[in-house]
């Protein structure tokens, strides 16, 4: 199983963090599902949906950790997407890294894993 990844802002991250449990960024929840990325679509989810915005965090999962509760949609332009449908136990997570804004407002990514 893949390595999966989410973008969210310091303090959400800080809020899971305080109470063992992500439950979502405003789009989730909206949307009643976590949006996660792979290594090949999370620079494209950075550049559609937070362009130049800054103090991020980039979450990394292992899908496999998931289970049932992880679903693979069609989203962009019919691409599968993974989408968990629950909250995200902070035991699942692998690592988090601060996800920078480089002077020319591109985020900068640290090495990622398939």
């Amino acid at each position: 199983m893949p390595t999966l990844y989410k973008i969210c802002t310091a303090e959400q991250w800080a809020a899971a963090g305080r109470s063992g449990m992500f439950r979502g960024a405003p789009i989730d929840i909206r949307d009643g599902y976590i949006h996660f990325s792979t290594a090949e679509q999370v620079m494209e989810t950075a550049q559609k949906h937070f362009a130049g915005q800054g103090n991020l965090v980039l979450v990394r999962v292992d899908a496999a950790a998931l289970g049932d509760a992880l679903k693979w949609e069609p989203a962009r332009g019919g691409a599968l997407f993974p989408h968990l449908y629950g909250e995200l136990a902070l035991r699942h997570v692998a690592r988090v890294d601060r996800l920078p804004l480089a002077e020319d407002g591109r985020h900068v990514f640290p090495p990622l894993a398939p």
